[in-house]
């Protein structure tokens, strides 16, 4: 089976997050997706592992935020690479809290969206959450990210714990970034180079 097939469906990408007695949690998922119109509901799958998911069902409610093409490619790296149980990913990016005071960022989205859970199925590795929207609003007219868009043109990697991650067999030679898997060939680095996956410093490579 050629899981890249995989690649050819179309999918966005967000940011989903959730709040629990005073702590925030957020991670990127390309699986956001509107299932009814009336009402209005939404459905994501998060990994079981994610901190994120932990919180979500503590609290019975997310947001999420639509990303636009011209994302900080470090808000991807943080929200993509790190985990809410050990970092703040909300301190270095502007932020907003919706009526249930869910933290979502505010810059480099097109729309925010607030739902409270109604259901959520067991998907083996994954949680989905079946949510009825009761906040919704336009951010930017922005060209939004989509997935294809990220991978092709952001060159952008793809988390172990999402459901479209495929392993591939790693470099032998080079650097490898330790945050998101990224393999800079070359056995030097430019000056001022930044991972173009995360934006991480040269500081985060291990030599292969």
């Amino acid at each position: 089976m050629d899981k890249k097939a995989f690649y050819k469906l179309s999918y966005g990408l967000y940011i989903v997050s959730s709040s629990f007695e005073g702590k925030d949690a957020g991670c990127v998922v390309n699986t956001l997706n509107q299932v009814t119109s009336a009402p209005a509901q939404m459905s994501v799958a998060i990994n079981k592992d994610n901190f994120t998911t932990e919180i979500i069902r503590k609290s019975g409610k997310f947001a999420a935020v639509t990303l636009i093409q011209d994302v900080n490619m470090d808000i991807v790296g943080t929200f993509g690479f790190k985990t809410s149980k050990e970092v703040n990913k909300f301190e270095n990016v502007k932020t907003a809290r919706d009526e249930a005071g869910i933290p979502y960022i505010t810059e480099d989205v097109a729309a925010r969206y607030s739902c409270e859970v109604v259901n959520e199925i067991d998907l083996g590795t994954h949680i989905m959450f079946i949510g009825k929207v009761t906040e919704a609003e336009v951010m930017s007219d922005n060209e939004v990210m989509t997935y294809a868009y990220y991978q092709k043109v952001k060159k952008g990697a793809t988390p172990k714990n999402a459901p479209s991650f495929i392993e591939e067999k790693p470099a032998e030679t080079g650097y490898k970034c330790s945050i998101c898997g990224y393999h800079h060939k070359e056995d030097t680095f430019p000056e001022g180079f930044r991972c173009p996956w995360c934006g991480q410093s040269i500081d985060k490579f291990v030599k292969l």
